[in-house]
């Protein structure tokens, strides 16, 4: 249950902005823009990807948004919750940014969170997903420019169920807050539909080999669900193949497990992997064609959950900027209609935002397909304007626990 404080903290951000001057011009100095990426380690792979996204973003608007210049800040967090804060406070203190796109990873989100309230500062994520961010512990400061962690897995859990009519499932998952919460998302609707995890694996975040691992795994379950982040998911999936489960245990995997951003590198022992997630390069609109030709041309390559994400943080913070006509001096004003973005042409399909500052928007289940000579997530079947409290009511989600290692408990483990 959200506390009233809570609640009393975001309503004073919107009720400021109602009631605070806008008569006075936005002041024509560039806007400070700080973004948080991570250029080292295991997610080193998904920071570049999101440092490609902002980047094309601003080069397609001459760095000018609103009427405004805009400069962009980039911090290195290298991965790390204590070096995170640190460059999170060097952006607000020394470089004087006036809102954040950042972090990449949940356990960093989770790390500045106190920090963004203490100081007031405007954050929009492009990448971390952790659950209670937009959930029980909502901060009035921060907004999400994709989904929460399970967000997606929960329509993996229930496909995986009422289509494919898999009954035993082994979860795979990197070790950290991001990868219990997406299997904890997809345990819950998989099971809730009839099936059963029998199996759950949790692995470092930079482990060398997943050998071992994979070894482990039941001979006997119908599929296995693999969540991993950034570079992980590659090395996974052609160990998969080597240990020769590709074609005998058919492998399902949450959005990033074979993001686009990575697919190139797992080659053919991608193909025919399910997942699940609100993006995907073959989505068939207006402002995704473009996005992916203009990505294609500047990278040579197609653009995934990373690029995807950062890319989409920006819309959110243009549109929010030509709200308040540029004036990201009123902050009140603009911390509003950032809450308040909404995006019908967005790459992803219409996105709005929810009272927490959650994306609500499709997802997608996609299967790895190899057209033209080049791999592919293509779309299978789409979940409309899903939130991130699936089908569940608001009120009756917020009264559990947090998903984690151990929510919703694992009943179906077998030895």
């Amino acid at each position: 249950m959200l506390k009233k404080l809570q609640l009393r903290a975001i309503a004073l951000v919107i009720t400021g902005a109602l009631i605070a001057p806008t008569s006075f011009a936005a002041d024509n100095t560039p806007i400070r823009v700080g973004f948080l990426t991570i250029k080292s380690g295991a997610l080193a792979a998904g920071g570049k990807q999101m440092e490609e996204g902002i980047t094309m973003f601003m080069k397609e608007r001459n760095n000018m948004i609103a009427g405004r210049k805009v400069e962009l800040f980039i911090a290195d967090t290298s991965g790390q919750p204590a070096i995170t804060k640190t460059k999170t406070q060097e952006l607000v203190e020394k470089d004087k940014v006036q809102v954040i796109i950042g972090p990449l990873a949940a356990f960093e989100a989770i790390a500045v969170d106190d920090y963004i309230k203490k100081v007031g500062i405007p954050v929009i994520s492009p990448s971390a997903g952790a659950e209670d961010l937009t959930q029980r512990k909502p901060n009035p400061w921060f907004v999400r420019g994709v989904g929460s962690s399970a967000q997606p897995s929960h329509a993996l859990g229930e496909y995986a169920a009422k289509d494919l009519k898999y009954k035993r499932i082994a979860i795979i998952a990197d070790d950290f807050a991001f990868g219990h919460e997406i299997a904890a998302g997809f345990q819950r609707t998989f099971e809730e539909n009839g099936g059963k995890v029998v199996q759950k694996l949790w692995t470092p975040l930079n482990v060398a080999d997943y050998g071992t691992y994979i070894g482990q795994i039941k001979p006997n379950v119908d599929a296995v669900f693999a969540a991993f982040a950034g570079g992980n998911g590659v090395k996974f999936v052609k160990q998969y193949s080597e240990y020769g489960l590709k074609g005998k245990i058919p492998l399902l995997g949450a959005m990033t497990t074979v993001d686009e951003g990575i697919l190139p590198f797992m080659g053919d022992d991608a193909l025919g992997v399910i997942s699940t997630g609100w993006y995907s390069a073959n989505l068939n609109n207006a402002a995704n064609a473009k996005f992916v030709k203009d990505f294609n041309a500047a990278y040579k390559k197609d653009p995934g959950y990373y690029s995807m994400g950062a890319y989409g943080a920006a819309l959110m913070l243009e549109q929010a900027l030509k709200d308040v006509k540029g004036n990201i001096e009123d902050k009140n004003a603009f911390m509003a209609a950032l809450r308040a973005v909404q995006l019908p042409n967005d790459p992803r399909g219409k996105v709005t935002l929810d009272a927490l500052g959650n994306p609500i928007m499709d997802i997608y289940i996609r299967k790895v397909e190899k057209k033209d000579g080049k791999y592919s997530n293509v779309v299978l079947k789409t979940y409309p304007a899903v939130s991130q409290f699936w089908t569940y009511k608001t009120k009756d989600f917020l009264s559990n626990p947090v998903y984690s290692r151990d929510y919703p408990p694992a009943n179906n483990l077998e030895n």
